[in-house]
C-alpha cells in the first residue's frame, strides 16, 4: 500500500510535533504548518490524502484553509480532520458545510486520533462529525 501523506496545521509547535509523532507511528508521511496560509502554500504542488487542522490559528485559521482546499481542484476533495478546544455549534456546522470529516477535541487521545485518521483514510466517504 503506498504511503498517505498528511497534512497537520496547528499554530502551537507542541501540538504539532503531538499530532506528526502520533501519525508518523504508523508509517505515514507528515508535513506541519503554523497556520492556514503556510499549510495551503506547503501543499501547492502537493497530493495530501488527509488535513489535520486546528481551527484558531493566526494569519489564517481553520475555516480560511479548509475553504481554500475547497477552492482548489487539486484538493478539493481532500478529507479534513478538524482538532480543536472550540465546542461551539456554529463553528462545527461551519465545517460540516464545508465537508469536514471530524472534530476532535483537544487535548488529543492519541489511539484516537490514529483511529479515526486510519478510518478516514481507509474509507474516504464517510462522515464522523
Amino acid at each position: 500500500m503506498p504511503c498517505k501523506t498528511i497534512l497537520v496545521a496547528d499554530d502551537s509547535a507542541t501540538m504539532r510535533m503531538i499530532v506528526q509523532a502520533t501519525l508518523a507511528s504508523d508509517n505515514w508521511s507528515v508535513l506541519v504548518a503554523s497556520n492556514g496560509k503556510d499549510a495551503l502554500a506547503a501543499i501547492a504542488d502537493k497530493s495530501v490524502d488527509l488535513v489535520v487542522t486546528d481551527w484558531n490559528m493566526p494569519v489564517m485559521g481553520g475555516l480560511g484553509l479548509i475553504q481554500g482546499l475547497r477552492t482548489s481542484p487539486q484538493h478539493r476533495d481532500v478529507p479534513v480532520l478538524v482538532l480543536t478546544t472550540e465546542e461551539d455549534q456554529e463553528s462545527k456546522l461551519a465545517a460540516r458545510d464545508l465537508g469536514v470529516r471530524g472534530w476532535l477535541g483537544k487535548p488529543v487521545d492519541p489511539d484516537v486520533l490514529l483511529d479515526m485518521a486510519t478510518e478516514i483514510l481507509m474509507q474516504p466517504q464517510a462522515s464522523t462529525l
